[in-house]
């Protein structure tokens, strides 16, 4: 990577990683980690309007096979790619073009640390945008006692670096 002066996009610096930075095979450990809270998914839930009652009902989802309420699972998504970014696509993403392949292998409960790593899957410079390309994150979740509790691919259009760009 460049000189962190040298990473800056309209004059506001960047972390993110570049096109040219994200070959396929690359892997990133990701710094952040997130313990999710009850407070979390109680306000994700009803933000999002879902009312169903193993995230929001202690007494129902204690009767289920859990024991306890679940996470919501786009909560969990949501925090995946949003430990990723600083490292990933930080000033440096020009658009999210989708996710999918997402999977919940296990659950994750209030008090779960979440930690990231991300895989470059695919990449390949864009055909309609000469200043960007587009890169396939494969993003694996894991919680504390290092069980795969989230997976998901997630597409970006991402910034060439803009010397690689003509800027």
């Amino acid at each position: 990577m460049t000189d962190i002066s040298d990473r800056r996009v309209g004059g506001r610096p960047v972390t993110g990683r570049w096109f040219e930075e994200l070959p396929v095979g690359l892997t990133v450990e990701h710094a952040l980690r997130r313990t999710v809270t009850e407070t979390d998914n109680v306000l994700f839930t009803t933000m999002t309007m879902n009312p169903a009652p193993m995230h929001l009902d202690a007494e129902y989802a204690a009767r289920s096979e859990f024991g306890q309420p679940l996470v919501n699972s786009m909560f969990t998504v949501a925090l995946v790619v949003g430990l990723s970014v600083p490292e990933l696509t930080m000033g440096t993403i020009v658009a999210q073009l989708g996710l999918s392949d997402v999977r919940f292998p296990a659950p994750v409960f209030a008090g779960d640390t979440i930690r990231v790593e991300t895989e470059i899957v695919e990449a390949r410079a864009s055909r309609s945008r000469p200043a960007a390309g587009i890169v396939v994150f494969e993003h694996r979740a894991f919680n504390q006692r290092d069980q795969l509790v989230c997976q998901a691919r997630r597409t970006g259009l991402m910034h060439r670096r803009p010397e690689a760009a003509g800027l």
